[in-house]
């Protein structure tokens, strides 16, 4: 199969199913990784000026997710961290890892389990710690979510996460993102995917040595204080904090024109300190 950025679907055969993922380009090596709901091609505007500027640049689906399998018994923050391990051992690490969202949290495992492969992060809308909400919260997203309207329910709810500017794409990606979601099983694997739980990156963030950035929309609607939430990590891992304007949870394709450059310096940085 071959994805809208051209590159033909690779598939790393793990012990439950495969994942799937593309890859091009020369070293250093950077790994995109999206969050829950989503598909590599989160990564459309980011994925061609990084292989322009010279990278090898990996994109990854999650388990159940885009040309991933949803024959996964188990879904979430470890399992996606010990994929993109198996990923890093394959295409021959060490590697830059950008995470959005869920993607961020299992980056920085990643970072935590295995510091050898990991050259430096870049957390984009991070989710990397349980955010606070009542019981009766998490009850309504479970059912939210469940598979007989997960798709109705991600379309519905994805407008609110794209607040601000919407990419011209819009319309377009959200429906590949919902034709994926109703595909035999993949429902299930994404209602199983939003019941992980982000403590296990929580309790070893401050362990992480790697070089970071963060990036934060300033209208991210899933965090109560995106700027609040994007100094805390940034402090702990003592990461430059970049917020971006008119953008939701997801920067790297509202807009790109502040992201890009702005992973393109970070990387260029970690080339001037030898990293």
């Amino acid at each position: 199969m071959i994805n809208v950025l051209n590159e033909p679907t690779t598939y790393l055969a793990r012990p439950e199913g495969r994942v799937g993922y593309d890859v091009s380009g020369n070293d250093p090596l950077v790994v995109l990784v999206p969050g829950m709901g989503d598909i590599r091609r989160a990564y459309r505007f980011l994925a061609p000026p990084l292989r322009e500027a010279g990278y090898r640049v990996a994109t990854i689906d999650l388990r159940g997710h885009g040309d991933s399998d949803a024959t996964f018994s188990s879904y979430g923050d470890v399992e996606t961290a010990d994929d993109i391990i198996a990923l890093l051992d394959d295409l021959g690490g060490p590697a830059v890892l950008v995470g959005n969202s869920m993607g961020a949290g299992s980056v920085v495992l990643v970072a935590a389990k295995r510091p050898d492969l990991v050259r430096g992060l870049v957390l984009v809308a991070p989710f990397v710690r349980d955010p606070k909400t009542s019981v009766a919260q998490r009850v309504l997203l479970r059912a939210a979510m469940a598979k007989p309207w997960a798709a109705m329910a991600w379309k519905g709810y994805l407008p609110k996460l794209f607040a601000g500017r919407k990419p011209a794409d819009f319309d377009a990606y959200r429906a590949e993102v919902i034709r994926n979601l109703r595909k035999p099983g993949y429902a299930k694997a994404f209602s199983l995917t939003t019941r992980t739980t982000h403590k296990t990156a929580a309790a070893c963030l401050a362990g992480v040595k790697a070089p970071a950035l963060v990036l934060m929309g300033e209208q991210d609607p899933d965090f109560a204080k995106p700027r609040e939430e994007a100094e805390w990590i940034g402090g702990v891992l003592h990461a430059e904090v970049i917020m971006v304007p008119e953008a939701g949870h997801y920067p790297q394709s509202q807009r790109p024109d502040v992201t890009t450059g702005a992973v393109l310096r970070f990387l260029d940085g970690l080339s001037t300190d030898g990293q």
